[in-house]
């Protein structure tokens, strides 16, 4: 009897993460996983159009034995990884889209498709995830709960007019069947060095907004301006009052950024132009600050355009990313995970300017995201994301693969027995 009991309990008791086992797993893997990437970096594909990595990716899980929804939000895929002990739900997630950059780094797994290139590391995101769901599903008997793999298309923003990404992922039920109870995720860069992971407890990332301005002009010769409306100088006006919004009506203490990346108008040198567009974006910490750049940004843009005598219109793209701001409570959970897969390489980092669209997923649940270092000086990998010479340190994926893995067992762990 007494010993009937005592297996009871020990069935019942929840499973500390088993970071011994993980570990050789991932280092086992190392060599796979390294060649996935490669393969995905070779084929990449713009957002919404990752066809061939979702076919890939889903077939990659069901040799694994894991459940697969596929296609979900068009081109993604969802893994359900059931296992052998009751528990909460995690999901883990990557996502898988390139960028429209023509690669020159020459390397031997180099883009094969002309102007697309993984310039952002999402191959590196895939082929990591693909090799966590290997070492869980290797360890499905005694896993205290499930994991969801989310494989997300179109993090970059998808095709003007179209849908996608993270918020089509939820919109579709991607964190409902089952009910995801915390998601974590990374990204690959050269912020950090291999070796290192960054976290915070707070923000790590900021929104971003991107947006359309057009000035309307008056086209008449270029000998005779005063006979039109020329849109080029009120342009140039609207740029310079855009920056008091940074400089003067938002808390010095906020991060923010107001860039003009674009400006197009006009047909010969000597021909008033009939409009200028320009193309911009808004980064900011804080939805307060956010909401109010985006307010700031139109009142400036329509009342300096009416001084002159014209109209100018501000339309925004989509409806942008929120910042990406790390629920406090799971990075108490995660930052002692990271400590024992980095070592002195986890570190707290200070919030960047970029963004994600990541943070769609804490409408369902919340979440934790982390920095993954890919640089390395001594073998002259140090190019940033989004340049056609990005390249990663691949020692870094294995370290990828035991942090995502351990992240989601330490969660599962820390819940009561039969959630």
């Amino acid at each position: 009897m007494l010993l009937a009991l005592t297996l009871v309990l020990a069935a019942a008791a929840p499973a500390g993460t088993p970071d011994a086992e993980i570990r050789a797993a991932a280092e086992r893997l190392a060599p796979a996983v390294v060649a996935t990437r490669r393969e995905l970096h070779a084929h990449p594909e713009l957002s919404n159009r990752e066809e061939r990595t979702g076919r890939f990716v889903a077939e990659r899980l069901r040799a694994l034995g894991i459940e697969v929804r596929y296609p979900v939000a068009r081109t993604g895929v969802v893994g359900v990884l059931r296992g052998g002990r009751p528990g909460g739900v995690v999901a883990l997630r990557a996502d898988m889209d390139a960028l429209p950059i023509e690669e020159k780094t020459g390397a031997a797994y180099r883009s094969q498709s002309p102007g697309v290139m993984h310039a952002c590391g999402h191959d590196a995101h895939t082929a990591m995830l693909l090799g966590a769901a290997e070492v869980l599903s290797g360890l499905r008997a005694r896993l205290p709960g499930t994991v969801v793999f989310l494989f997300q298309p179109a993090e970059e923003g998808a095709p003007e007019g179209e849908e996608g990404g993270a918020p089509l992922m939820v919109k579709e039920g991607a964190l409902d069947q089952p009910k995801v109870e915390a998601v974590f995720g990374l990204h690959v860069g050269g912020w950090e060095a291999v070796g290192q992971a960054g976290w915070t407890e707070g923000p790590i990332y900021a929104s971003s907004d991107t947006f359309t301005i057009e000035v309307a002009g008056k086209t008449v010769h270029g000998a005779e301006p005063w006979k039109g409306i020329d849109p080029i100088p009120v342009a140039a006006e609207i740029v310079e009052a855009l920056q008091t919004i940074v400089s003067r009506e938002i808390d010095a203490r906020q991060p923010r950024v107001l860039t003009i990346g674009r400006i197009q108008g006009g047909t010969r040198f000597n021909v008033i132009a009939d409009r200028v567009t320009m193309d911009g974006t808004l980064r900011t910490h804080d939805p307060e600050v956010r909401r109010s750049m985006k307010a700031s940004l139109e009142r400036i843009v329509r009342g300096t355009a009416e001084a002159h005598g014209t109209t100018a219109s501000v339309r925004f793209l989509d409806a942008g990313n929120p910042p990406t701001v790390n629920d406090k409570a799971l990075a108490r959970l995660a930052v002692p995970v990271l400590e024992r897969v980095f070592g002195e390489g986890a570190l707290p980092v200070e919030p960047q300017m970029v963004a994600e669209d990541f943070p769609y997923y804490g409408e369902r649940a919340p979440y934790f995201f982390f920095l993954l270092g890919t640089r390395n000086d001594a073998r002259g990998i140090a190019s940033r994301n989004h340049s056609a010479e990005f390249e990663i340190d691949e020692a870094a994926l294995p370290l990828g693969v035991r942090a995502l893995a351990s992240l989601a067992w330490e969660f599962l762990a820390s819940r009561p027995a039969g959630r």
